[in-house]
């Protein structure tokens, strides 16, 4: 293997699938593993990630050892572009997420090979072990990489209504409506079919959530009376698929669209709308977020949005600004009268 370059190859399956190949037998085989329980955009995570480790390491990996892969973060955290430094992390290279990702496919990939005998350990090393012991019993450990833990940003009620404005067909105002009136995200929309959408109840049936589970959320009037004018009016009448959103024109019309095209959809409406930014995981956060701001029980808010863990459902007790100063202003009123009825220096 010490001639092999790694050259990442895909190719399309059917309207959902993908087949990623860099040219090694072993990796070849872990990715076939990883398509066969993942989505297509991780297993080109994986595939991109395995390149550029493999690319840099120079060797096969039964050869890979400690020292190279230690060796890959300090790389991967070396200056890209001059002296820049970000404000977020103080980092100069790579962001700590990224290489905290490519560590975990590294993991990924060293545990199947140890599973499979082809190597007795795995290369990738564990934090510190740490003197607290861990929430699931055994020891805690350090995290090899820290990533900053940061809040997803959300749109204004402004910013959200000028980027529908700017919007050009029906199909994608229901689009953009599915993610910021239901909270799905950009795989559920594009995976959504003709036969998921419960136009009597005004619920979608989410078929293909993340980790593959299924669940039935509400969605706003608006966004099914938008869709209906979608499906009449702009769908192709020999749609040769069952998904709801198709491309309209050009020589994929008829066919389901990408993800690639929802973001190219949305890149154009954000310019035309003069935001800074706006990406389909900000549609969703927003969603989640207005909805705690509105009272919506945390539980709810996990439910809509297909948490497994309700600690995932949390990080909307931070966003929701407006709920959660509401809520301290009627504590602390509380507490204010209390101190002001307290006679002066009484016990």
């Amino acid at each position: 293997m010490s001639d092999w370059v790694p050259c990442l190859e895909r190719r399309v399956l059917g309207e959902t699938g993908v087949e990623v190949r860099l040219g090694n037998e072993l990796l070849d085989d872990y990715l076939r593993f990883v398509a066969a329980r993942c989505r297509p955009n991780t297993v080109l995570a994986a595939a991109f990630d395995l390149k550029v480790f493999f690319t840099f390491a120079g060797k096969g990996a039964a050869e890979v050892s400690t020292a190279d892969v230690l060796a890959f973060i300090t790389d991967q955290r070396a200056p890209r572009r001059g002296n820049v430094v970000r404000l977020e992390d103080g980092e100069a290279g790579l962001s700590a997420r990224t290489i905290a990702r490519r560590l975990s496919t590294l993991s990924g990939l060293f545990g199947y090979l140890a599973a499979r005998g082809v190597v007795t350990a795995s290369p990738v090393p564990s934090g510190p072990v740490t003197r607290r012991p861990a929430a699931r019993g055994g020891r805690g450990r350090i995290p090899l990489i820290r990533t900053p833990r940061t809040l997803p940003r959300v749109l204004a009620p402004a910013e959200a209504a000028a980027l529908l404005a700017a919007l050009r067909t029906a199909r994608d105002q229901a689009m953009v409506g599915a993610m910021l009136l239901g909270g799905l995200r950009r795989c559920e929309v594009l995976g959504l079919r003709l036969r998921d959408v419960q136009l009597a109840d005004r619920r979608l049936f989410i078929a293909e959530g993340k980790g593959g589970h299924e669940r039935v959320v509400p969605v706003a009037g608006r966004f099914f009376t938008t869709l209906a004018g979608c499906l009449e009016r702009e769908r192709p009448a020999r749609a040769a698929t069952e998904s709801v959103f198709v491309a309209l024109k050009g020589p994929n019309r008829g066919r389901g669209l990408t993800a690639a095209g929802v973001d190219e959809i949305l890149r154009g409406a954000r310019q035309r709308a003069g935001l800074a930014q706006a990406t389909c995981h900000m549609l969703r956060h927003t969603c989640l977020t207005r909805l705690r701001e509105a009272g919506m029980a945390l539980e709810a808010v996990q439910a809509q949005a297909g948490h497994r863990s309700i600690e995932s459902t949390r990080i909307y007790l931070h966003l929701a600004d407006r709920w959660l100063a509401g809520e301290y202003h009627r504590a602390i009123d509380v507490l204010e009268n209390e101190l002001a009825a307290a006679p002066a220096g009484g016990r």
